[in-house]
């Protein structure tokens, strides 16, 4: 279904993706790679010196910083420091609520002195939805997180532009296909402005990918084949060209590299499986994508890459 066009990376690849660690606060009963505080998986600061050594030698432009919750990692601000030195204004994909433990309260500031991108994950805009997904107390958490990043510079006030950028993430909380984003981006926007005085810069609405707790959910439900084909059925052609696989790599803790983090997810590294050390040491080229069933969570509706 895929035309032979897509089924190869562009020749430049400008996104790195540097999963760090499997360890979180929370255990989110969508997390395709099953993250939880029992997780011990943690990048060695070597593994991060090579995916350094690799953005210099290729052509990126981009890192994206993700885990498990990256702050539990005990290397992230000399990481971020060393992206900021090199002119990088990294993307951290952050939880929220990490950041309203004492222990790591200070990455607000942090965030905010290296001018770090925020990805934000909050499945809803009500306590029932993201308490669903997330656990008890992650909610009022979360908003009392985007509240002190508000105050340091994150987020849009009506329309004024912001200072630092912080992009919220929704998923369903069902095996559904996510609403239309921009309706979504109005509604949380309103909802979260007039019920806690959170702003916010944009939003971007994600499929659950079928893999992972959300794929043993799913199983144990009796509904994975349902929600394959349902994922199927909605295949849109018109998602292939951007679909992330095509100018990005994952980079797993021990340095392994993958086409994105779904793949990381199920163990399917990229074609000729080389690690993030041989795109330091060279260049790479083009190469062949490596495509399974669950690549269909990226293609199905508006996209998910």
């Amino acid at each position: 279904m895929v035309p032979q066009e897509y089924r190869r990376t562009a020749d430049a690849l400008t996104t790195m993706q540097v999963n760090i660690g499997y360890r979180c606060n929370l255990a989110c009963r969508h997390c395709h790679l099953q993250c939880s505080p029992t997780r011990t998986e943690s990048m060695s600061r070597e593994t991060m010196r090579a995916c350094l050594d690799a953005f210099d030698v290729g052509d990126f432009t981009t890192v994206d910083i993700t885990g498990g919750a990256p702050e539990l990692h005990p290397d992230l601000e000399w990481f971020l420091r060393e992206w900021h030195a090199r002119g990088v204004s990294p993307i951290v994909r952050t939880n929220l609520c990490i950041l309203i433990d004492p222990e790591y309260a200070r990455f607000v500031d942090l965030y905010a002195e290296l001018d770090v991108q925020l990805f934000a994950s909050l499945p809803y805009y009500s306590s029932y939805n993201v308490e669903k997904i997330r656990g008890k107390g992650v909610f009022d958490a979360s908003i009392e997180a985007l509240q002190a990043l508000n105050a340091v510079g994150y987020g849009d006030r009506d329309g004024q532009g912001d200072t630092h950028r912080i992009t919220l993430v929704f998923n369903p909380s069902t095996a559904t296909l996510p609403p239309s984003q921009a309706s979504l981006e109005n509604e949380y926007r309103t909802r979260l402005l007039k019920q806690h005085g959170v702003h916010f810069s944009s939003l971007v609405a994600i499929t659950n990918n079928p893999s992972g707790r959300f794929a043993e959910g799913l199983n144990r439900k009796n509904n994975l084949a349902t929600y394959m084909k349902r994922l199927f059925d909605a295949f849109n052609p018109d998602t292939l060209e951007g679909m992330m696989c095509r100018t990005q790599i994952s980079v797993d803790w021990q340095g392994a590299v993958y086409d994105c983090d779904f793949n990381q997810a199920l163990g399917i590294p990229i074609a000729g499986e080389k690690t993030i050390a041989d795109f330091a040491r060279q260049k790479q080229g083009s190469r062949p994508i490596v495509f399974a069933n669950h690549c269909y969570g990226c293609t199905a509706g508006a996209g998910s890459s």
